[in-house]
Protein backbone atom coordinates (compact mmCIF):
# COMPACT_ATOMS: atom_id res chain seq x y z
CA UNK A 1 0.00 0.00 0.00
CA UNK A 2 2.57 2.63 1.18
CA UNK A 3 4.29 1.64 -2.54
CA UNK A 4 1.57 2.10 -4.17
CA UNK A 5 0.56 5.65 -2.80
CA UNK A 6 4.25 6.80 -3.33
CA UNK A 7 3.96 5.83 -6.86
CA UNK A 8 0.72 8.11 -7.30
CA UNK A 9 2.70 10.71 -5.37
CA UNK A 10 5.78 10.14 -7.82
CA UNK A 11 3.27 9.97 -11.07
CA UNK A 12 1.59 13.32 -9.54
CA UNK A 13 4.71 15.01 -9.38
CA UNK A 14 6.45 14.17 -12.83
CA UNK A 15 2.64 15.21 -14.18
CA UNK A 16 3.26 18.52 -12.89
CA UNK A 17 6.76 19.19 -14.00
CA UNK A 18 5.58 18.08 -17.47
CA UNK A 19 3.05 20.55 -17.37
CA UNK A 20 5.09 23.07 -16.20
CA UNK A 21 7.73 22.48 -18.91
CA UNK A 22 5.47 22.51 -21.59
CA UNK A 23 3.98 26.11 -20.56
CA UNK A 24 7.39 27.68 -20.27
CA UNK A 25 8.37 25.95 -23.90
CA UNK A 26 4.96 27.91 -25.19
CA UNK A 27 5.65 30.86 -23.35
CA UNK A 28 9.40 31.16 -24.66
CA UNK A 29 8.06 30.04 -28.54
CA UNK A 30 5.65 33.07 -28.27
CA UNK A 31 7.21 35.56 -26.52
CA UNK A 32 11.21 35.22 -27.74
CA UNK A 33 13.68 36.86 -25.91
CA UNK A 34 15.98 39.22 -28.06
CA UNK A 35 18.39 42.05 -27.29
CA UNK A 36 16.28 44.62 -28.55
CA UNK A 37 15.06 47.41 -26.05
CA UNK A 38 11.53 49.36 -26.97
CA UNK A 39 13.18 52.32 -25.05
CA UNK A 40 13.44 55.58 -26.13
CA UNK A 41 16.89 56.46 -28.12
CA UNK A 42 18.93 58.98 -26.39
CA UNK A 43 17.76 62.22 -28.32
CA UNK A 44 13.52 60.82 -27.96
CA UNK A 45 14.47 60.76 -23.92
CA UNK A 46 16.04 64.36 -24.34
CA UNK A 47 13.16 65.84 -26.40
CA UNK A 48 10.71 64.10 -23.27
CA UNK A 49 12.66 65.72 -20.71
CA UNK A 50 12.89 69.08 -22.18
CA UNK A 51 9.44 69.60 -23.55
CA UNK A 52 7.86 70.76 -20.76
CA UNK A 53 9.57 72.59 -17.86
CA UNK A 54 7.68 72.76 -14.06
CA UNK A 55 9.35 75.31 -11.61
CA UNK A 56 8.64 75.43 -7.84
CA UNK A 57 5.38 73.75 -9.08
CA UNK A 58 4.42 76.35 -11.72
CA UNK A 59 4.73 75.36 -15.41
CA UNK A 60 6.48 77.43 -17.56
CA UNK A 61 4.06 78.41 -20.78
CA UNK A 62 6.10 80.34 -22.99
CA UNK A 63 5.35 78.85 -26.56
CA UNK A 64 8.87 79.70 -27.82
CA UNK A 65 11.47 77.46 -26.34
CA UNK A 66 15.00 78.89 -26.28
CA UNK A 67 18.73 77.40 -26.22
CA UNK A 68 21.02 78.61 -24.73
CA UNK A 69 24.37 77.77 -25.77
CA UNK A 70 27.69 78.40 -24.73
CA UNK A 71 30.89 78.00 -26.21
CA UNK A 72 33.39 76.49 -23.23
CA UNK A 73 36.98 75.03 -22.56
CA UNK A 74 38.56 74.94 -19.10
CA UNK A 75 36.29 77.34 -17.11
CA UNK A 76 34.66 75.47 -14.41
CA UNK A 77 34.79 78.08 -11.56
CA UNK A 78 32.39 80.43 -14.32
CA UNK A 79 30.43 77.43 -14.98
CA UNK A 80 29.38 76.50 -11.81
CA UNK A 81 28.42 80.13 -11.50
CA UNK A 82 27.09 80.71 -14.33
CA UNK A 83 24.75 77.65 -14.93
CA UNK A 84 21.84 78.20 -11.77
CA UNK A 85 22.22 81.94 -12.44
CA UNK A 86 20.94 82.03 -15.41
CA UNK A 87 18.38 79.22 -14.70
CA UNK A 88 16.90 81.24 -11.86
CA UNK A 89 16.99 85.09 -14.04
CA UNK A 90 15.37 82.88 -16.87
CA UNK A 91 12.98 81.06 -15.05
CA UNK A 92 11.80 84.57 -13.75
CA UNK A 93 11.58 86.00 -16.39
CA UNK A 94 8.88 82.54 -18.03
CA UNK A 95 11.18 81.69 -20.31
CA UNK A 96 11.29 77.75 -21.70
CA UNK A 97 14.96 77.28 -21.92
CA UNK A 98 17.47 74.86 -22.06
CA UNK A 99 21.31 75.43 -21.38
CA UNK A 100 23.79 73.70 -23.58
CA UNK A 101 27.94 73.32 -22.72
CA UNK A 102 29.56 73.29 -25.83
CA UNK A 103 32.56 71.92 -24.75
CA UNK A 104 35.59 71.91 -27.13
CA UNK A 105 37.95 69.09 -26.31
CA UNK A 106 39.95 68.39 -29.67
CA UNK A 107 43.61 69.32 -29.72
CA UNK A 108 42.60 73.08 -31.52
CA UNK A 109 42.76 76.34 -30.60
CA UNK A 110 39.35 77.57 -29.30
CA UNK A 111 36.81 77.89 -32.04
CA UNK A 112 33.76 79.71 -30.34
CA UNK A 113 32.03 80.50 -34.03
CA UNK A 114 31.99 76.68 -34.66
CA UNK A 115 30.90 75.55 -31.31
CA UNK A 116 27.94 77.66 -31.92
CA UNK A 117 27.71 76.34 -35.61
CA UNK A 118 27.79 72.94 -34.52
CA UNK A 119 25.18 73.82 -31.03
CA UNK A 120 22.64 75.27 -33.29
CA UNK A 121 22.57 71.38 -35.56
CA UNK A 122 22.01 69.86 -32.28
CA UNK A 123 19.03 71.85 -30.48
CA UNK A 124 17.28 73.62 -34.25
CA UNK A 125 14.83 71.07 -34.46
CA UNK A 126 13.47 71.41 -30.91
CA UNK A 127 14.37 75.03 -30.21
CA UNK A 128 12.98 77.95 -32.25
CA UNK A 129 15.74 80.11 -30.85
CA UNK A 130 19.16 80.62 -29.36
CA UNK A 131 20.86 82.91 -27.19
CA UNK A 132 24.71 83.05 -28.38
CA UNK A 133 26.15 83.19 -24.95
CA UNK A 134 29.57 83.80 -23.17
CA UNK A 135 30.16 81.95 -19.59
CA UNK A 136 31.55 84.67 -18.22
CA UNK A 137 29.08 87.62 -18.78
CA UNK A 138 26.18 87.92 -16.20
CA UNK A 139 22.93 90.05 -16.66
CA UNK A 140 22.07 91.94 -13.41
CA UNK A 141 19.17 94.19 -14.55
CA UNK A 142 16.04 91.82 -14.75
CA UNK A 143 14.80 94.56 -17.70
CA UNK A 144 17.44 92.97 -20.02
CA UNK A 145 14.65 90.37 -21.37
CA UNK A 146 15.32 86.80 -23.17
CA UNK A 147 12.20 87.02 -24.93
CA UNK A 148 11.63 85.90 -28.48
CA UNK A 149 13.35 87.74 -30.95
CA UNK A 150 10.63 87.41 -33.63
CA UNK A 151 11.68 90.63 -36.21
CA UNK A 152 15.52 90.92 -35.80
CA UNK A 153 18.20 89.81 -33.78
CA UNK A 154 18.79 91.14 -30.28
CA UNK A 155 21.77 91.76 -28.56
CA UNK A 156 21.63 92.08 -24.89
CA UNK A 157 25.48 92.97 -24.39
CA UNK A 158 24.75 96.45 -25.75
CA UNK A 159 27.99 98.00 -25.80
CA UNK A 160 26.25 101.00 -24.42
CA UNK A 161 25.88 98.64 -21.69
CA UNK A 162 28.67 95.93 -21.67
CA UNK A 163 31.54 96.68 -19.30
CA UNK A 164 34.06 96.21 -21.65
CA UNK A 165 33.07 96.58 -25.30
CA UNK A 166 31.60 100.04 -26.53
CA UNK A 167 32.15 99.81 -30.52
CA UNK A 168 28.61 100.55 -32.17
CA UNK A 169 28.78 97.14 -33.95
CA UNK A 170 29.74 95.12 -31.06
CA UNK A 171 27.33 92.17 -31.18
CA UNK A 172 29.36 89.72 -28.70
CA UNK A 173 28.53 88.72 -25.37
CA UNK A 174 24.88 87.65 -25.48
CA UNK A 175 22.89 87.96 -28.63
CA UNK A 176 19.33 85.98 -29.51
CA UNK A 177 18.92 85.14 -32.91
CA UNK A 178 16.09 83.12 -33.99
CA UNK A 179 16.01 79.56 -36.14
CA UNK A 180 14.93 81.05 -39.25
CA UNK A 181 17.33 84.40 -39.03
CA UNK A 182 20.86 82.11 -38.08
CA UNK A 183 20.15 79.96 -41.20
CA UNK A 184 19.47 82.95 -43.40
CA UNK A 185 23.10 84.07 -42.90
CA UNK A 186 24.90 80.30 -43.17
CA UNK A 187 26.11 80.74 -38.92
CA UNK A 188 28.96 82.11 -37.91
CA UNK A 189 32.22 82.04 -39.97
CA UNK A 190 35.09 78.71 -38.76
CA UNK A 191 37.87 80.74 -39.38
CA UNK A 192 38.44 82.09 -36.65
CA UNK A 193 40.20 79.70 -34.23
CA UNK A 194 41.55 81.56 -31.38
CA UNK A 195 40.58 84.95 -29.57
CA UNK A 196 38.27 87.42 -31.31
CA UNK A 197 37.01 89.04 -34.45
CA UNK A 198 34.52 85.76 -35.05
CA UNK A 199 31.44 88.34 -33.75
CA UNK A 200 32.65 91.01 -36.11
CA UNK A 201 32.19 88.68 -39.25
CA UNK A 202 28.97 88.04 -37.25
CA UNK A 203 27.47 91.48 -37.44
CA UNK A 204 28.66 92.05 -41.25
CA UNK A 205 26.84 88.43 -42.56
CA UNK A 206 23.52 90.39 -40.34
CA UNK A 207 24.06 93.35 -42.03
CA UNK A 208 24.70 91.76 -45.52
CA UNK A 209 21.12 90.02 -45.00
CA UNK A 210 19.60 93.32 -44.25
CA UNK A 211 18.90 92.04 -40.49
CA UNK A 212 19.41 95.10 -38.22
CA UNK A 213 20.32 94.55 -34.87
CA UNK A 214 17.99 95.83 -32.04
CA UNK A 215 19.39 96.03 -28.50
CA UNK A 216 17.57 96.74 -25.10
CA UNK A 217 16.16 100.77 -24.32
CA UNK A 218 14.93 102.16 -21.17
CA UNK A 219 17.33 100.36 -19.10
CA UNK A 220 18.04 102.41 -15.91
CA UNK A 221 21.55 100.82 -15.51
CA UNK A 222 25.40 101.65 -16.94
CA UNK A 223 28.26 100.15 -18.20
CA UNK A 224 28.90 99.11 -14.26
CA UNK A 225 26.30 97.74 -13.39
CA UNK A 226 24.09 95.79 -16.30
CA UNK A 227 26.51 93.47 -16.13
CA UNK A 228 28.98 91.45 -13.51
CA UNK A 229 31.64 90.03 -15.95
CA UNK A 230 33.55 87.38 -14.12
CA UNK A 231 36.33 86.61 -16.58
CA UNK A 232 39.85 86.90 -14.43
CA UNK A 233 42.23 87.43 -17.61
CA UNK A 234 45.06 86.94 -15.15
CA UNK A 235 43.85 83.18 -14.53
CA UNK A 236 42.12 82.64 -17.89
CA UNK A 237 44.87 84.26 -20.29
CA UNK A 238 43.05 84.70 -23.62
CA UNK A 239 44.82 83.30 -26.84
CA UNK A 240 45.44 86.30 -28.87
CA UNK A 241 48.15 84.28 -30.56
CA UNK A 242 48.26 85.33 -34.58
CA UNK A 243 50.10 83.54 -37.07
CA UNK A 244 50.60 82.50 -40.79
CA UNK A 245 48.52 84.48 -42.40
CA UNK A 246 45.27 84.38 -39.93
CA UNK A 247 45.04 88.17 -39.51
CA UNK A 248 45.09 88.75 -43.17
CA UNK A 249 42.28 86.10 -43.70
CA UNK A 250 40.07 87.12 -41.13
CA UNK A 251 39.78 90.74 -41.52
CA UNK A 252 38.35 90.15 -44.28
CA UNK A 253 33.95 89.04 -44.71
CA UNK A 254 33.81 84.94 -44.89
CA UNK A 255 31.72 84.07 -48.01
CA UNK A 256 32.63 80.65 -47.65
CA UNK A 257 32.09 78.77 -44.36
CA UNK A 258 29.90 78.15 -41.89
CA UNK A 259 26.52 76.46 -40.56
CA UNK A 260 26.48 74.47 -43.68
CA UNK A 261 30.19 73.13 -43.67
CA UNK A 262 30.90 73.13 -39.83
CA UNK A 263 33.09 69.28 -39.79
CA UNK A 264 32.71 67.92 -36.09
CA UNK A 265 31.86 65.14 -34.34
CA UNK A 266 29.57 64.79 -30.76
CA UNK A 267 31.76 62.30 -29.02
CA UNK A 268 29.83 62.60 -25.85
CA UNK A 269 26.23 63.68 -24.58
CA UNK A 270 25.81 64.40 -20.98
CA UNK A 271 22.76 65.75 -19.37
CA UNK A 272 23.48 66.70 -15.27
CA UNK A 273 22.40 69.69 -12.54
CA UNK A 274 24.27 72.13 -11.00
CA UNK A 275 22.61 73.29 -8.16
CA UNK A 276 19.35 72.15 -8.93
CA UNK A 277 19.72 73.56 -12.56
CA UNK A 278 19.69 71.23 -15.57
CA UNK A 279 21.80 71.49 -18.58
CA UNK A 280 23.45 69.56 -21.32
CA UNK A 281 27.13 68.92 -22.11
CA UNK A 282 28.14 67.84 -25.65
CA UNK A 283 31.59 67.04 -26.00
CA UNK A 284 32.58 68.57 -29.33
CA UNK A 285 35.77 67.41 -31.13
CA UNK A 286 36.38 70.22 -34.32
CA UNK A 287 38.24 69.29 -37.53
CA UNK A 288 40.92 71.37 -39.46
CA UNK A 289 41.79 71.96 -42.81
CA UNK A 290 45.29 72.84 -42.20
CA UNK A 291 45.28 74.49 -46.14
CA UNK A 292 43.13 76.75 -45.22
CA UNK A 293 43.23 77.61 -41.87
CA UNK A 294 47.23 76.32 -40.42
CA UNK A 295 46.47 78.60 -37.47
CA UNK A 296 43.99 76.45 -35.47
CA UNK A 297 47.02 75.18 -34.51
CA UNK A 298 50.34 77.93 -34.02
CA UNK A 299 52.55 75.20 -32.44
CA UNK A 300 53.23 74.74 -36.09
CA UNK A 301 54.33 78.12 -37.27
CA UNK A 302 58.14 79.02 -36.61
CA UNK A 303 58.72 81.17 -34.11
CA UNK A 304 60.06 84.11 -36.20
CA UNK A 305 56.90 84.34 -38.34
CA UNK A 306 54.59 84.77 -34.55
CA UNK A 307 57.28 87.32 -33.31
CA UNK A 308 57.02 88.94 -36.57
CA UNK A 309 53.36 89.20 -36.59
CA UNK A 310 53.50 90.17 -33.23
CA UNK A 311 55.76 92.87 -33.38
CA UNK A 312 53.67 94.58 -36.63
CA UNK A 313 50.56 94.60 -34.09
CA UNK A 314 52.60 96.76 -31.13
CA UNK A 315 53.49 99.15 -33.95
CA UNK A 316 50.07 99.70 -35.14
CA UNK A 317 48.72 99.62 -31.68
CA UNK A 318 51.72 102.73 -30.80
CA UNK A 319 50.45 104.15 -34.01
Amino acid sequence: MFDYCLHIKITHFLMICITITLFLTFFVAYFPLTDECNCPKETELNLLKHSSKQINGRSITNEHRLAVLVPYRNRFEELLEFVPYIDTFLNNQNINHHVFILNQVDSYRFNRASLINVGFRFVKNEYDYIAMHDVDLLPLNPKLSYQYPEKQPFHIASPELHPKYHYPTFVGGILLINREQFIQVNGMSNNYWGWGLEDDEFYVRLKDAKLNVSRPVDIDSGTSDTFRHIHDKNHRKRDMTKCFNQREITRKRDRITGLNNVIYQISAVKNCTIDGAPLTILNIELSCNRKVTPWCDCSDATASNIEKITKTRKKKTKA
